[in-house]
């Protein structure tokens, strides 16, 4: 099933939390909006975009950083690999005053949910061990509507067997998606909320499998509303500028992270 068809029936399944309505008129209104966003033409990723790059100068301390989780941890939404919040983060961490020479890889797969993650461990542990592995999931989860305690129980899982692995596990959970401009209110309110609760279950269980844990909706959500730039132009992916927030939110606790494992050499 591609992304575009996959979202569409998660927003219909949104859809049908008429309870949210409160009324046979508000589901009405839901179920027109997901049909309004079925018909939407979503952004796909961009087979160019290299999984595998080297950012940094030759002689600088190594930093292998590995991306697992959704279309986010590809970067769909944009052309380039400077663009995406990997070659951001990679860029930043390369350019900042513990200057890295990131080898950054990526296994994460579009349209994937926590029940993907561990597929994406398998192959982030074969060959070279990373040192630091950031998670970007949830979104799908949220759209799907999920169990937050089954989502975050399959999450925890995957944090878990990175660490066992001593692999530093830095988590972005689920981002504000009542900031989403492909669907309109009340949905997008449904979607949101939806969100918050699967970031709470996230938080907790990653930090029980000892990762740690950057709260993408709270502390990058307020851009994203007030910006519409910040998301690329299928109004649900983000743009360049919104992989930019992501990355400078990241950014610390992954540096801290990047710290920790350089230690562990």
């Amino acid at each position: 099933m591609t992304e575009r068809s996959d979202l569409a029936v998660r927003l219909g399944r949104a859809a049908a939390l008429s309870l949210v309505a409160g009324t046979v008129g508000g589901a009405a209104v839901l179920a027109g909006q997901a049909i309004a966003a079925r018909s939407r033409r979503y952004a796909q990723p961009e087979l160019s975009l290299a999984l595998r790059a080297t950012v940094g100068r030759a002689g600088a301390p190594p930093l292998r950083l590995v991306l697992l989780g959704d279309s986010s941890a590809l970067g769909v939404g944009v052309e380039r690999f400077e663009e995406t919040v990997g070659g951001q983060l990679a860029h930043l961490l390369a350019e900042g005053p513990t200057g890295r020479r990131v080898h950054l890889s990526s296994v994460g797969v579009s349209g994937s949910r926590s029940t993907d993650l561990a597929t994406q461990v398998a192959r982030a542990l074969l060959g070279e061990r990373p040192d630091v592995a950031v998670i970007l999931i949830g979104s799908n989860d949220a759209t799907a509507l999920a169990r937050p305690t089954d989502a975050a129980a399959y999450l925890g899982s995957a944090v878990r067997r990175l660490r066992q692995a001593h692999v530093e596990v830095v988590v972005g959970t689920c981002p504000d998606l009542g900031a989403v401009r492909a669907v309109a209110a009340p949905l997008r309110q449904v979607l949101g909320w939806s969100g918050r609760r699967i970031a709470r279950a996230q938080t907790a269980a990653v930090l029980d499998a000892g990762g740690t844990v950057v709260d993408l909706g709270t502390e990058t959500g307020p851009v994203f509303r007030a910006d519409a730039g910040t998301l690329c132009h299928d109004g649900y992916h983000p743009s360049a500028d919104g992989y930019r927030v992501w990355a400078h939110a990241l950014l610390p606790v992954v540096q801290a992270a990047a710290t920790v494992a350089s230690r562990h050499h």
